[in-house]
């Protein structure tokens, strides 16, 4: 997979505009935070399985987890991975500046609201 296959995946975006129900700055932020709160959380617990399971194994000592340093291979790749995770982060930055080419794609608030009208 290339870099830019990557990345147009990591911000893949359902059909028809983002509906806001805060201001859209503050929505940003929060959908910025909380994508970062949620990949912090998933990592944390993998990491906490990963270094417990090593540990009681004694596969890897407690420094030896400390003092690693990546090969030139995993140092290519964990930068990869941090490209993919700062595209998936900004992912409304960039699914708004999508929406800026597409002004007559509808709101899921605004077909809502011609149901309810039909209704």
């Amino acid at each position: 997979m290339s870099i830019a296959d990557a990345l147009r995946g990591a911000g893949a975006k359902p059909a028809g505009k983002r509906p806001y129900f805060l201001d859209a700055k503050v929505e940003r932020v929060l959908a910025i935070t909380m994508s970062i709160a949620q990949e912090l959380a998933v990592s944390r617990q993998r990491t906490d399985t990963l270094e417990r399971l090593l540990l009681e194994k004694g596969v890897l000592s407690q420094g030896e987890i400390d003092a690693f340093v990546p090969d030139r291979a995993a140092a290519t790749e964990r930068a990869l991975w941090n490209q993919e995770y700062i595209a998936r982060i900004l992912r409304i930055v960039q699914q708004e500046n999508e929406a800026v080419g597409r002004p007559d794609d509808i709101a899921s608030e605004d077909v809502a609201v011609e149901v309810g009208a039909a209704s």
